[in-house]
């Protein structure tokens, strides 16, 4: 079940996904802070 949140992010940060989302096959903006986290979680942030 997905969960609908509310962040705030600077300007740098919404043209980077912004990038991302013209760069890669991630559908949207949630698909990429949601594929951002998983990555986190997997070691990147631990």
């Amino acid at each position: 079940m997905k969960h609908i949140v509310s962040v705030s992010l600077d300007e740098d940060t919404i043209v980077k996904i912004r990038e991302i989302l013209r760069n890669s096959s991630l559908r949207n903006k949630s698909h990429v802070v949601e594929e951002a986290v998983k990555k986190f979680w997997e070691g990147e942030g631990r």
